[in-house]
């Protein structure tokens, strides 16, 4: 089961920059006590020296760091932009979801990778998560 709540989702966030949107979704890991504040930096790095690696399928992308860059506990964060916004990624751009995720060995992070990917890469899901109104509609697909 993908390790989700209420509290690790925003919808339509307004954000200018790749860099910012990841640091959006690791702010929530960090305010619900998954992640320590050093693992967002971890994102951004990886983000920036590998490049758009991260936007996994068109309009998806998942940052995520190392364990030992301060994950605490297996986690997700699920961010919908309100505007889509530019990774450089060549054909999968521009992003609006944004799923952190944060594994405290590297089991745990294929395993929710592989999870993530089973619903997001099912068409009717991605759309449902896409258009939801709320919260609690996003949940319900993901569980």
């Amino acid at each position: 089961m993908i390790p989700l709540n209420e509290k690790l989702i925003r919808l339509d966030v307004e954000v200018e920059t790749a860099e910012e949107a990841i640091r959006r979704a690791g702010e929530l890991l960090v305010a619900e006590g998954k992640v320590e504040e050093r693992y967002i930096d971890a994102m951004v790095k990886g983000y920036e020296e590998v490049g758009p690696y991260i936007v996994l399928a068109p309009s998806i992308a998942i940052p995520h760091a190392r364990p030992e860059h301060g994950a605490l506990e297996q986690s997700v964060s699920l961010i919908r932009l309100k505007q889509p916004v530019v990774f450089g990624h060549p054909t999968n751009d521009p992003v609006q979801l944004v799923c952190a995720i944060c594994g405290v060995d590297s089991s745990s992070h294929v395993g929710m990778l592989q999870q993530l990917a089973s619903v997001l890469g099912d068409k009717s899901k991605l759309n449902g998560i896409m258009t939801a109104k709320n919260k609690e509609e996003i949940l319900s697909i993901i569980k």
